[in-house]
């Protein structure tokens, strides 16, 4: 799935990923390929994007909101 996170200053991720950890209001949450298409509030935590060969980066953000529809996640995302 193609795997966008944008804050209000840049992009700062924009890739292919096999699993995405979001935090969410009631605690995290995980979005795989094929997911069905979601839209939820996030809280200040870390996002934990994992790629298709294995490799895993964490983006801190202070909230925000991330969209799934058609294998297309955005993670709208307050600094």
């Amino acid at each position: 799935m193609l795997l966008e996170i944008v804050t209000p200053d840049e992009k700062v991720f924009e890739g292919e990923a096999k699993y995405v950890q979001l935090p969410g209001k009631e605690g995290l949450f995980g979005i795989l390929d094929n997911h069905a298409p979601i839209v939820s509030t996030l809280v200040k935590g870390r996002v934990k994007v994992e790629a298709l060969d294995g490799d895993i980066q964490f983006f801190e953000i202070g909230g925000g909101v991330v969209e799934m529809n058609n294998n297309k996640v955005i993670v709208l995302a307050e600094n």
